[in-house]
């Protein structure tokens, strides 16, 4: 072995032992935070970001830990050291997308979104972290066809990578009819059949309640029936995307009995915008509605 492969190398296990040295101590902070709390610990409660966005990253750690949050959802690298020093997980990156808009269902975003993916899955890796979301982009006139072979193509380029350093890229599933206008991925067979072209571990599906209750209902029978293409959940109440108690139509209990029940355990982050001016009791009040 050459000094350049030697030092490669030795800086590989280096950082190796360092992330899983953050992925342990993170889980441990995990623990204690719901044994603390009085949680269950069937789920793993988690957060996004921007449903707060108005309160300070710190504030937020601050908060999210009190109630029994134990990942911040939809961050970046830049605000990862503040999750990390509150013990708080990363529980779905972001920062490689263009948009919402403009993704993989089109190749001339292929250059900027193979860039960009490459880059950050190195970061989503070192930090220790593990899923890191992506779109299908808009139609634009797009057949469904057509927005898979695209999107087959695009993604086929970074998954190797992904692989290598354990990443999971999740393509979030969201409405067509109220939310995203002309959004390709908004229906469960759609975003399945994709997975089942790349067949691979590192790609899954973002099953957001609140976005499939809008555009294919069902959503029991549907987690039940290709829960092992989903890695990850988010909430909110049908209609309007507020507080997921008894004022909406969905029955949150019933749902995540149903996503527990699959052996999921990953995270389930609240992704609604709280009508209560005390934002954070809404939250904890969701925590209690999804603790089973």
């Amino acid at each position: 072995m050459n000094v350049l492969n030697r030092r490669t190398a030795i800086k590989g296990i280096v950082g190796a032992v360092a992330v899983t040295g953050v992925e342990k101590l993170t889980s441990l902070n995990m623990a204690n935070n719901k044994i603390e709390r009085g949680l269950k610990g069937n789920v793993n409660h988690s957060v996004c970001r921007w449903c707060l966005d108005e309160m300070p990253i710190d504030q937020l750690c601050k908060e999210a830990k009190r109630i029994g949050m134990t990942a911040i959802d939809l961050v970046g690298p830049k605000d990862w050291p503040v999750l990390q020093k509150h013990g708080l997980y990363s529980s779905m990156c972001n920062g490689a997308e263009i948009n919402l808009v403009d993704g993989w269902n089109t190749k001339a975003n292929h250059p900027t979104l193979v860039r960009n993916y490459s880059d950050m899955i190195i970061k989503v890796a070192e930090a220790g972290y593990k899923n890191l979301i992506c779109f299908s982009g808009n139609r634009r006139g797009m057949d469904d066809e057509t927005g898979l072979n695209n999107c087959l193509e695009g993604l086929k380029q970074v998954l190797p990578l992904a692989h290598e350093h354990n990443v999971v890229l999740v393509m979030e599933l969201l409405n067509s009819k109220i939310d995203h206008p002309d959004y390709q991925c908004d229906n469960s067979k759609w975003g399945v059949e994709l997975c089942k072209r790349l067949d691979s571990e590192n790609f899954k599906l973002l099953y957001d309640i609140y976005h499939m209750q809008i555009d294919e209902g069902d959503v029991i029978r549907t987690i039940q029936e290709n829960h092992h293409y989903y890695a990850h959940y988010h909430t909110a109440g049908v209609p309007g995307r507020h507080e997921i108690d008894e004022s909406q139509e969905l029955f949150y209990p019933a749902i995540i009995k149903a996503i527990i029940a699959t052996g999921f355990n990953g995270y389930i982050a609240q992704e609604f915008i709280p009508v209560n001016k005390d934002k954070i009791s809404s939250f904890q009040k969701a925590i209690q509605i999804c603790d089973l």
